[in-house]
C-alpha cells in the first residue's frame, strides 16, 4: 500500500482541486439524499460535496489512515462518514442504501482492473443517479517517463520498476463504453492543463515537489536508505529541471486530465398489455 503525505499532497490544491469542480459541474443531481467520494483523501473535495448538498448524507471512501486523520480533523462539525476501505474490495451494498451519485477523483488509476469495478458502482445506484471520474492521463509526460528510466538505472531496479507500475487510466472513450454499457447516458471527455507551479520561484524544483505527493510515492516508501534515495533523487531531479526549465511566468506542468460522467437513466417502463380481441362466434 502506498503511504501519503497530507501536507505535501496539499501544497499545490488549486491545482488538484480545480478538475474536481469542472466535473463536478457535469453532475446534474439536484437533491440527492446519498453522495459518496471513492478515494476521499485527505476531504477538502468531499467538504465541498457535503457543501453543495447541505440535505445529504455524505461518504468518503479512503485506504489511506494517514489521509483520513487529516480529513476528520478538517472535518470539524463531523460532516462526513469517513470510512477505511480498498476501492478494488469496497461494495457500494455496504452503505445500506442506494446512492445518489458517486464521485471518484484522481483515484481510480490507482486501482487496478477498476473498469469492471465501474459497472457494479453503476449498477447499485439509484435510478436517475450520477457517476462521475476523474483521472490523470498523463503517464507517458517526462515527469513519469524519467521516473521510470531512471528506476532502471538503480540497484534495486526490478523492485522499482515493479512498485511503479500501476492501474493506470483508460481513454475517455473507454470509459464512455463502459458506462453506456452500465445503462448510463455519458459525458466523456479529456483536458489538458498548462499548470504554472511556483511563480514566485520560493522552489528549487517545483515539478519533483509535486510528484513527491502523488506518483513518487511508491519510489520514496521503497528508498527509505538515504544513500539509495539520493541515488534515485539526484539524477531524477536534474532530468526534471531539463525536462521542466523556468520560464518567466513560472515553471510550466502540462497536465492531461480524463473525465467521465454517467447519468444512469430508469428502464423504460413495460408496455401495458394489450387485450386480445374475443373470438368471433358463428
Amino acid at each position: 500500500m502506498t503511504s501519503w503525505d497530507p501536507t505535501q499532497y496539499a501544497r499545490f490544491a488549486d491545482h488538484r482541486n480545480r478538475p474536481f469542480f469542472e466535473l463536478l459541474g457535469r453532475v446534474g443531481a439536484t437533491a440527492p439524499r446519498l453522495v459518496v467520494d471513492l478515494g476521499c483523501g485527505n476531504g477538502p473535495l468531499t467538504l465541498a460535496l457535503a457543501e453543495r448538498w447541505p440535505q445529504a448524507r455524505v461518504v468518503g471512501v479512503d485506504n489511506a489512515l494517514s489521509m483520513l486523520a487529516a480529513a476528520r480533523e478538517l472535518d470539524a462539525e463531523g460532516r462526513v462518514e469517513w470510512v477505511e476501505a480498498d476501492l478494488a474490495t469496497w461494495e457500494v451494498g455496504s452503505l445500506g442504501a442506494a446512492p445518489d451519485v458517486i464521485v471518484s477523483n484522481a483515484a481510480l488509476q490507482w486501482v487496478p482492473g477498476h473498469l469492471p469495478l465501474i459497472e457494479g458502482w453503476v449498477a447499485g445506484l439509484a435510478d436517475d443517479g450520477w457517476f462521475a471520474l476523474q483521472v490523470p492521463g498523463n503517464f507517458g509526460a517526462p515527469s513519469h517517463r524519467l521516473m521510470r528510466e531512471i528506476a532502471r538505472e538503480q540497484e534495486r531496479s526490478v523492485e522499482l520498476e515493479g512498485a511503479l507500475k500501476r492501474a493506470g487510466s483508460a481513454e475517455p472513450a473507454t470509459y464512455l463504453q463502459f458506462l453506456a454499457r452500465a445503462g448510463c447516458e455519458v459525458d466523456a471527455w479529456e483536458t489538458t492543463y498548462e499548470q504554472v507551479l511556483d511563480p514566485e520561484g520560493e522552489q528549487d524544483n517545483p515539478v519533483l515537489e509535486w510528484v513527491s505527493g502523488t506518483g513518487l510515492r511508491p519510489v520514496l516508501d521503497l528508498l527509505t536508505e538515504p544513500a539509495e534515495r539520493a541515488a534515485f533523487l539526484e539524477p531524477y531531479a536534474a532530468a526534471l529541471l531539463s525536462a521542466y526549465p523556468r520560464t518567466a511566468v513560472g515553471v510550466i506542468l502540462s497536465f492531461r486530465r480524463v473525465f467521465a460522467v454517467g447519468h444512469k437513466t430508469p428502464a423504460p417502463a413495460a408496455a401495458p398489455a394489450v387485450p386480445s380481441a374475443p373470438t368471433p362466434t358463428s
